[in-house]
């Protein structure tokens, strides 16, 4: 979203503020669109700023590590390291002090991320953190210059969770009650272009549970107060066009980078989550560059060691399709058109797992064959692509894909696409949702981004019956130096696939696997 004049540059240099919003552990997120504006984009900012879990970035960010070095430090987050309950206020329970500590990221985590608090007290970057005053009811802005492990704890003390902070008599808690991004800030200091990365969920379903209410009221003060602010923005704007003042005498541009982040705000434990979500942040930023008109030049991948794991299992799935069709799934008959049997017997060949596992795309090759007795009989695959719970439109509708290239006894090429629907609106449920493969087969050799303008020969479904269900789970082959290599490998597989069911199924249990 944009408001305020666009993109066309102004006469003189326009003052840049970077507010980096809060949003828990989603700030993972966060991380790598720091890793395209701030490397790959080259963007310098003249004033940054955070509120709540965004200060764990911008202590990063004044300290002067690069984008690639905040979302590394993310991608090789072990969540466990900062997990430390509140052992002795539990047992009075509902009365308790917190249910957590963060003597975890006190003693383990920040080490780990090499943060020091000399350094970033002595940063030549402008830069605001903030904190709510419990004592003196007000929030408080506090500069880099002043900043240290307390101060910095007691931005991210969300009450219930964490303790608040106790510094020189003042009680201090998370600001996120008043602010998730201080836009107010980056206005008084003169800045007249606003880069916000957002991270809270503004996918605006209630579900219910205590847990779920607790981050429902923070989704609706910090959505509510970033709506406020941009409409105030928005009319400000409009009233300069008009030849007015406007209530802050200047046009303002707000470049607003928004991702529903399927991370839970504070519980996860599993540390593939925590890449995945900062691969997404630089796969969105990227494509949020390019939709701006923001050039940008792509970085080195991640450095990741040889990745040797490998992991296989087959499938096979039967039905039907009508020739003529574009989309059987519109068809109210099938009158006119003819129809043939069809299966598919296919293994999916994962090689290397941990770049499956966080790469947005998921993709893995295919190779088999196809039956069709009308297109030629037994037909193998030339070549085949599988991408596993990749986001079609938000991260509650995720899709498997298919791709099969193929050609036909009569020598024609021909390709085969196909998804599974897993979406939390389906009603058809899980079994249903994950067997049935919606098909299309189309002329000529058809990547992804051409099907739209490709010749359509036939459409239908097939899918995976029961029986070869079970056979299915007995294929699953893993490859890896060691014994305990692939008995990870398997496991990390296997806390994948259950959560990404559990993002779209178990929502009302709790909001995004923690595993």
């Amino acid at each position: 979203m944009t408001t305020g004049q666009g993109a066309t540059a102004r006469s003189g240099s326009p003052r840049r503020s970077l507010i980096l919003a809060g949003g828990g552990l989603k700030v993972a997120y966060q991380a790598g669109v720091l890793q395209v504006l701030l490397d790959e984009a080259e963007l310098t900012f003249d004033h940054a700023d955070g509120a709540s879990g965004g200060v764990f970035n911008l202590a990063m960010y004044c300290q002067g590590m690069s984008g690639r070095e905040m979302a590394d430090n993310w991608r090789r987050l072990s969540p466990l390291k900062g997990v430390s309950p509140n052992w002795r206020e539990l047992p009075k329970g509902p009365y308790a002090r917190s249910l957590f500590t963060l003597d975890g990221y006190r003693r383990r985590v920040f080490p780990d991320w090499g943060l020091d608090w000399d350094r970033i007290r002595a940063t030549d970057r402008e830069a605001t953190f903030n904190l709510y005053n419990f004592s003196s009811n007000e929030l408080e802005t506090v500069t880099a210059d002043r900043m240290d492990e307390d101060r910095f704890c007691a931005g991210v003390s969300l009450p219930m969770w964490f303790p608040p902070v106790v510094i020189d008599g003042q009680t201090y808690i998370d600001p996120v009650y008043l602010t998730d991004g201080n836009v107010e800030e980056a206005i008084r200091r003169g800045c007249d272009e606003l880069w916000i990365i957002w991270t809270v969920s503004r996918r605006h379903r209630w579900r219910d549970g205590f847990i779920a209410n607790y981050f429902h009221i923070i989704e609706t003060t910090a959505n509510g107060q970033l709506q406020h602010w941009l409409r105030r923005i928005e009319a400000s704007n409009a009233a300069i066009r008009r030849g007015d003042d406007g209530e802050f005498g200047r046009l303002i541009d707000v470049r607003l980078l928004s991702g529903e982040v399927p991370l839970n705000y504070l519980i996860n434990f599993s540390r593939d989550r925590f890449a995945q979500a900062v691969e997404l942040g630089v796969q969105r930023a990227r494509h949020w560059c390019t939709a701006q008109g923001i050039p940008w030049k792509a970085g080195a991948p991640p450095g990741r060691p040889d990745d040797p794991t490998r992991l296989r299992f087959t499938e096979r799935m039967v039905g039907r399709v009508v020739f003529g069709e574009k989309d059987v799934q519109e068809t109210v008959s099938t009158e006119g058109g003819a129809t043939a049997d069809i299966a598919l017997h296919l293994t999916v060949d994962i090689q290397g797992v941990d770049r499956f596992l966080v790469d947005p795309e998921h993709e893995a090759s295919l190779r088999g064959e196809i039956v069709c007795q009308e297109l030629g009989g037994r037909l193998p695959v030339e070549r085949g692509t599988f991408q596993l719970f990749v986001e079609h439109s938000d991260p509650q509708h995720l899709r498997m894909r298919y791709r099969l290239f193929f050609t036909d006894r009569a020598g024609h090429r021909l390709t085969l696409s196909g998804y599974k629907d897993v979406s939390e609106d389906s009603r058809r449920g899980v079994w249903k949702d994950t067997s049935v493969l919606h098909t299309r087969v189309l002329r000529g050799h058809v990547d992804a981004g051409e099907e739209s303008a490709a010749v359509p020969v036939a459409s239908g479904t097939v899918h995976i019956r029961p029986a070869d269900f079970l056979k299915q789970l007995t294929t699953f082959r893993v490859e890896a130096p060691t014994l305990p290599g692939r008995v990870t490998t398997l496991r990390r597989f296997g806390q994948f696939f259950f959560g990404k069911l559990w993002d779209v199924y178990a929502q009302n249990v709790m909001p995004w696997s923690p595993l």
